[in-house]
């Protein structure tokens, strides 16, 4: 996979005022050089980099198309290891796609995407893992995926997982020392030891993998939940949320007979707030469906925010919480006592006392306490502020520290997975006296879906997939 050609791409976006082409390859300053003419001074080949130069482009005719300045850059010193050229001009589309045309016509070729980082990640500027990340900085949309991803790119992952490469390497060469002097019966390492060197690595490689959750969250957006019984606000809940008109509201019970989603950024962290159907006894089989699709939904859901209408029928109350609770066992859990602006305040304190009485009957794994529970109207948006700064402290991203290592990269995550089953086989074939040769074939395999993350050992399927969702340009 050798790059050898010559590559040109827009690597900004349209609106702007100014547009930038990126020219990367061997051949890149001889080809700026055909279509770019300095105002001053020598020709770019003459000019020891980095350097910025004014000057004019050309079409074909040798007709002017833009002043512009253009960034010379040599290689290795540059994104990509290679000789590069940046141009920048004004934003006009005549002007960018002329320019282009006109460096393809000279010998480039349009990039791919995610060509100039491929790039960077074979002329060793950077491993796979930060190249991954420079994807994931570019669609940041919050505070914290920001700052996951500038943690990566930095190098935090790598560094956890070079670590752990030297700690798995000493425990395969403690293990094949004594494959070499099995016949002098030589011992480098009693079999204690191994094992609680074991026990650590899994201990690192289990807390990486269990990071995900989160992790994923952050990209994607933390999942909540909204459920509760029909007709108790949930839609009008969303609605407040999002600062939208987002789900339709009525007064006809079971309107929400699907999910309606919708992603917010509160504090930093984005949420994605999925409004659920009404649960309820139906012989509707489409609203049957969106109540199943509701049970589904609050399942997968980290946080769920359980809306109740204290006029709704008691008996109704209690048959939807005891379907309900036991599904957000290892949930946080937020009890909103809804439509507090037409009900009086000893009904809603009875009614907060029965939800509270329902969460110790069928909620016993729910993460929950008392200062969870509020009275509010999603109409008016009565004590939306308390719910928002719960759902800031149910996240718990906001107070990661600046370099906490958080996977969030699926194929990250599925490596770990595989390194960890290796690392337990280890460990098992420790406790069982299997003999080393056996076990340092786990070893090895552990090493192996270690590296690659890091793209230490990457097949160019795995490369092209890694690569393809990157923007032109990137």
């Amino acid at each position: 996979m050798e790059p050898k050609d010559t590559i040109c791409a827009i690597a900004t976006p349209q609106g702007g005022a100014l547009g930038v082409i990126r020219i990367s390859g061997k051949e890149a300053i001889s080809i700026a050089e055909k279509v770019f003419k300095p105002r001053h001074g020598v020709s770019l080949s003459e000019r020891k980099a980095p350097c910025v130069v004014f000057g004019d482009v050309y079409n074909d005719n040798d007709t002017p198309l833009d002043e512009v300045l253009l960034t010379l850059m040599r290689s290795p010193r540059s994104y990509t290891g290679e000789d590069t050229v940046e141009i920048s001009c004004h934003a006009s589309s005549y002007i960018l796609q002329q320019l282009m045309l006109n460096l393809i016509d000279k010998g480039a070729r349009q990039a791919e995407p995610g060509e100039f980082t491929m790039r960077a990640f074979l002329n060793g500027k950077m491993d796979l893992s930060r190249a991954e990340a420079v994807a994931d900085l570019i669609a940041s949309g919050n505070e914290a995926s920001h700052r996951l991803a500038m943690n990566q790119l930095k190098g935090g992952f790598s560094r956890e997982l070079n670590a752990l490469r030297e700690k798995l390497l000493k425990l395969t060469t403690l293990m094949e020392l004594e494959l070499d002097f099995g016949e002098e019966d030589v011992t480098f390492a009693d079999r204690s030891e191994l094992t609680a060197l074991c026990n650590e690595i899994e201990t690192v490689i289990s807390t990486l993998a269990d990071s995900f959750s989160i992790g994923n969250a952050v990209r994607n957006g933390l999942p909540v939940a909204i459920v509760g019984e029909t007709n108790t606000g949930k839609s009008t809940l969303l609605n407040a949320l999002l600062h939208e008109e987002r789900a339709l509201v009525s007064n006809i019970s079971g309107t929400t007979r699907d999910t309606v989603e919708g992603l917010m950024t509160i504090g930093g962290v984005s949420f994605r707030f999925i409004d659920t159907a009404g649960i309820r006894e139906t012989m509707d089989i489409v609203e049957q469906m969106g109540i199943e699709r509701a049970f589904d939904q609050l399942q997968k859901a980290t946080v769920a925010l359980w809306v109740i209408d204290p006029r709704t029928e008691a008996t109704a109350m209690e048959e939807s919480a005891a379907r309900l609770l036991p599904l957000c066992n290892g949930k946080r859990l937020a009890v909103l006592v809804n439509k507090c602006d037409i009900i009086d305040a000893i009904r809603i304190s009875d009614t907060m006392k029965w939800a509270e009485s329902m969460i110790a009957q069928h909620g016993k794994g729910v993460q929950w306490n008392n200062r969870d529970m509020w009275a509010i109207s999603a109409k008016l948006g009565t004590n939306i502020d308390k719910l928002e700064d719960f759902l800031v402290d149910a996240a718990a991203i906001p107070n990661m520290p600046a370099d906490a290592v958080i996977v969030t990269n699926v194929r990250h995550y599925e490596a770990l997975k595989k390194a960890l089953t290796n690392i337990r086989d280890v460990k098992r074939g420790l406790d069982n006296g299997i003999p080393a040769d056996l076990v340092s074939l786990d070893l090895r395999a552990c090493i192996r879906h270690l590296a690659e993350i890091v793209g230490s050992v990457s097949s160019e399927d795995v490369l092209i997939n890694v690569f393809k969702n990157f923007c032109i340009g990137k």
